[in-house]
């Protein structure tokens, strides 16, 4: 008889997924980049909504599902933005309104903000992530589940 595996807190999951907008346009794909994700479930490195929706699935069980913006990455806060001395980067950069810059937070964490203004020696930055107050719908294929490993489960760094 065979025992069908469910993922479970801890578990270590391979799987393939599509990120799509309300608008049907996809934002991130697992099958574009021909390499399927492998993460430990619950260990923070998936949006909450992912990690819950995960959550009871089973090996190669596929399922679409809607994250509302609380669920993913928040409702936009639109006082959420800087100043920045264009200094701070490459001269070849290339700042123009509209392109996704890296930035460190104030704990050291890497993090995403968007330009919306150029000056002449400035850049005003919106700090929300770029899918902040964004709906997004997951297909999702689970292709094995194992046991956590402690080496999955620390891999912040």
């Amino acid at each position: 008889m065979k025992t069908t595996k469910t993922i479970e807190t801890g578990n270590t999951v391979t799987l393939h997924y599509k990120g799509t907008l309300g608008d049907g346009s996809e934002f991130d794909s697992s099958y574009e980049r021909g390499e399927p994700l492998t993460v430990t479930v619950g260990s923070g490195h998936l949006i909450e909504g992912f990690d819950t929706a995960l959550g009871g699935m089973e090996e190669g069980e596929s399922k679409t599902f809607t994250l509302s913006p609380e669920e993913a990455y928040g409702e936009r806060d639109p006082d959420a933005n800087t100043t920045l001395d264009k200094t701070i980067f490459p001269e070849d950069f290339g700042l123009e309104a509209g392109k996704t810059v890296p930035l460190l937070g104030p704990n050291g964490q890497p993090f995403l903000a968007t330009i919306t203004e150029v000056a002449d020696e400035t850049i005003t930055a919106d700090l929300n992530h770029p899918m902040a107050g964004k709906e997004l719908t997951f297909e999702v294929e689970v292709l094995t589940i194992g046991p956590g490993t402690e080496d999955n489960e620390t891999s912040d760094s």
